[in-house]
């Protein structure tokens, strides 16, 4: 077994059994056995004089050679007391409170199995909407989102495993904006990541520059329209900004359905890459390319004999997977064994691409890839028919949109997930990522450095003389091999790191694997800190055009915590960059002026009329108050929220902040009257402070630093567009990465996810 130091130190963490002090009592090889032996077993069922064991030493070999890794619950939990072996499902979260709390406690069931879990939102209905049970107001999906993430931050998985959730929304609902941005404070909702679940409705009217309607979940109603383009762009910005939201195509989710009668598919797994219904699991597992080479004359060249082989014994595997999974809830196992989706994948598919001496950037590259993932495909299905005669087509078979004439053992076999610690423990590449980089440099503990490099490129430079540990050094800090003159030029045309692959090749390749993948393929399309928006909405236009099912971006940089660069390393003693902070520990406002100047606007509301009075001198808007008619209101809270604006306006704040946190409240007796011009007392005081801060702007009183646009809606859109396109908003140098929060080390963004490939630690899984 060819296992790396860091593999190995991987597997002993995280992996490997333990006592209850903490001791690994399991060594690699035990573990692997383990693994095998008890997927093995499932043979029984289906034939009491079935060879498990030449089965379990099949597996054993399969692994063991690095041939096919299933996901890490399965490496962790088969043949142990757990044996909980999937790696994602996906809950419903219905538009009651028992039921939005039901989801909650199921989900905490399935973290604390070592499971993530995806959540479509957008059956809530909108925030502000009538609760006619209780008389009162929904707060809409965002807030109970944040209620599922503090849910999440609670349970604890045993030091193996972190709970990783993903959250969409229909882009018609009508709190698509405030989701859009409820990941616009890296510190919020920090246990989700988000995606916009985009319709072919949508994108059309984007494409055409129309308004399109918002639909009301709880009537069904159309609530208001947005201009479709206007949103897109809103999307771009907030992704440019720090990587969220993606974005899935619902359609092109559901076109797929093999099961429509059981209902359509609103969510994924947390990386994207795995539609489910409500109460399916995802069972994976990927093959890893870079074991699938022989050597010849000229080179290597791929061994399509072996790679079938391994593709046949792994759907055997991951078939054999559902029968012995411990779900961690009733309903689970009852409905992943209705449809046994299965999901086998690839790893190491840059690294094949380097032995193969093919660029990533390249026609070629892209036809490659759907002569691979077509085989793969095509052999997958070939065995899972294979095993319907054997073991009984998938009880759902009958009710599905496959050929009825060809019986299938499962409802899906393939996906491209991400395998960020599975392909540290294979030593490859991670999915079909290109190699993010070719070098790092390692702190020991001792204080010396140890310099990680890519095999194959070290297989190379060896074979022509080239390798020594100083060209490595500058390979780490250059963080590319394309700048290093002393490398000869068609080393480097082939040896491109990810943020050297142009956009249209980042979504040429996830478009070639997805055209033979039945489920979805996990990407992340890594940008430079210096790529525009223009650039993100390229991409996302591509995926749509190309026939992708969902894309996510990562501009390099544009996470706060990001502080250490590819070729860097803190040295003992060193400090760590001081995090942002203010100026001093408080905030004061300016005294009130004694002259000032002002208007006061009478407003509607739901229980009669409210005044707002806002005052301002040449500096800027600096008091409100309210006062209200006979009719009564809630003089208490307008006065609060009036109080509270002016000393926020005093100390500095911009108008447009205040605004935005203002605006849209809706209060039941203002929502159920029509012909309201606002939703509520602070909507009220919202309106006026904008329309006096316009009305002085026009008249050329005040200086308008940021542009307002809040009748499209779009106030965080073009506060980006004046945003400088170079450096990170926190000031730190473009080309950095975040820390990994259990080791230190630079993490990677891809296929979704986040991965370190220093200690294994993935955000996803």
């Amino acid at each position: 077994m060819e296992l790396s130091q860091n593999a190995i130190t991987v597997l002993e963490r995280r992996y490997l059994k333990k006592d209850a002090q903490g001791n690994v009592v399991e060594t690699v090889d035990g573990m692997f056995r383990r693994v095998a032996d008890a997927v093995a077993r499932a043979d029984e069922q289906y034939d009491p004089q079935a060879d498990v064991a030449a089965t379990a030493e099949a597996f054993y070999q399969m692994m063991t050679n690095l041939e096919f890794l299933p996901n890490s619950p399965t490496l962790m939990n088969a043949g142990r007391p757990l044996g909980q072996l999937s790696a994602c499902f996906v809950l419903p979260v219905e538009d009651t409170m028992e039921g939005i709390f039901e989801a909650i406690k199921q989900a905490a069931l399935i973290h604390k199995s070592g499971g993530g879990t995806g959540f479509s939102f957008s059956r809530l209905r909108p925030k502000g909407s009538a609760v006619q049970s209780t008389g009162g107001v929904a707060s809409g999906p965002v807030s109970f989102m944040r209620v599922f993430n503090m849910a999440t931050e609670a349970v604890k998985q045993g030091g193996t495993r972190r709970g990783a959730n993903m959250g969409i929304l229909r882009v018609d609902h009508p709190d698509i904006l405030e989701f859009i941005d409820c990941k616009s404070n890296n510190k919020e909702i920090t246990n989700f990541n988000i995606s916009v679940g985009i319709t072919e409705a949508f994108m059309q009217a984007v494409e055409k520059g129309e308004n399109y309607q918002l639909i009301n979940p709880h009537t069904g109603q159309a609530e208001g329209e947005l201009n479709a383009r206007e949103v897109f762009d809103h999307i771009v910005d907030a992704a440019w900004r720090n990587g969220e939201p993606g974005i899935i195509f619902l359609d092109r989710l559901n076109r797929d359905n093999v099961v429509p009668s059981q209902g359509e598919i609103e969510s994924t797994n947390p990386c994207g890459e795995q539609p489910l219904l409500p109460y399916e699991s995802c069972n994976l597992g990927s093959i890893n390319l870079t074991r699938m080479v022989k050597e010849e004359k000229n080179g290597y060249v791929l061994d399509e004999e072996k790679l079938k082989a391994t593709v046949r014994l792994a759907v055997h595997f991951l078939d054999n997977v559902i029968d012995i999974n411990q779900y961690p809830l009733e309903q689970i196992a009852h409905t992943t064994r209705l449809t046994r989706k299965i999901g086998l994948g690839v790893m190491g598919w840059a690294d094949l691409l380097l032995l193969l001496g093919v660029s990533y950037c390249s026609d070629e590259a892209v036809e490659l890839a759907e002569r691979v993932m077509g085989l793969i495909n095509q052999t997958a299905r070939e065995e899972s028919g294979a095993l319907a005669q054997q073991r009984g087509a998938f009880p759902l078979f009958a009710q599905s949109t496959l050929p009825q004439d060809k019986p299938q053992r499962n409802a899906t076999v393939t996906t491209i997930a991400p395998t960020g610690t599975i392909s540290l423990i294979a030593g490859s590449s991670s999915g079909v990522e290109p190699v993010f980089a070719y070098v790092y440099i390692r702190n020991i503990m001792d204080g010396t450095e140890m310099l990680e490099v890519n095999p194959v490129l070290r297989q190379v430079l060896e074979k022509r003389g080239l390798y020594s540990q100083e060209l490595m050094k500058r390979v780490a800090k250059e963080g590319a091999v394309s700048h290093i003159s002393e490398i000869p030029e068609d080393i480097r045309r082939v040896f491109v790191s990810a943020h050297e692959v142009s956009p249209e090749f980042h979504v040429r390749m996830q478009a070639a694997f997805q055209r033979h993948t039945d489920n979805a393929v996990s990407k992340t399309v890594n940008f430079s800190n210096a790529a525009t928006r223009e650039e993100v909405a390229e991409v996302y236009t591509l995926a749509y055009r190309l026939g992708c099912k969902g894309v996510t971006i990562y501009r390099d940089g544009s996470r706060d915590e990001q502080v250490l660069n590819i070729g860097q390393v803190k040295k003992e003693g060193e400090p760590a960059p001081a995090p942002e902070q203010a100026s001093s520990g408080t905030v004061s406002p300016r005294p009130r002026p004694d002259v000032t100047m002002g208007i006061t606007e009478r407003m509607k509301i739901g229980c009669g009329n409210l005044y707002v009075t806002v005052n301002y001198d040449d500096k800027g808007i600096c008091e409100v108050f309210t006062s209200t008619g006979k009719a009564g209101g809630c003089p208490s809270q307008s006065e609060a929220t009036a109080r509270l604006a002016s000393i926020a306006l005093r100390s500095g704040m911009a108008v447009q902040s205040i605004v935005e946190q203002l605006r849209g409240i809706r209060c039941p007796s203002t929502i159920r009257q029509s012909g309201m011009k606002c939703t509520s007392c602070p909507d009220a005081i919202a309106k006026v402070i904008e329309r006096v801060y316009r009305q002085q702007v026009e008249l050329g009183h005040w200086a308008e630093p940021e542009k307002m646009t809040y009748q499209t809606a779009r106030p965080a859109a073009a506060r980006a567009k004046e945003a400088p396109a170079q450096g990170t908003e926190d000031g730190t140098p473009a080309g950095r990465m975040k820390f990994c929060p259990e080791c230190g080390e630079p993490v990677e963004h891809e296929g979704g996810c986040v991965i370190c490939r220093n200690c294994g630690y993935s955000k996803c899984h």
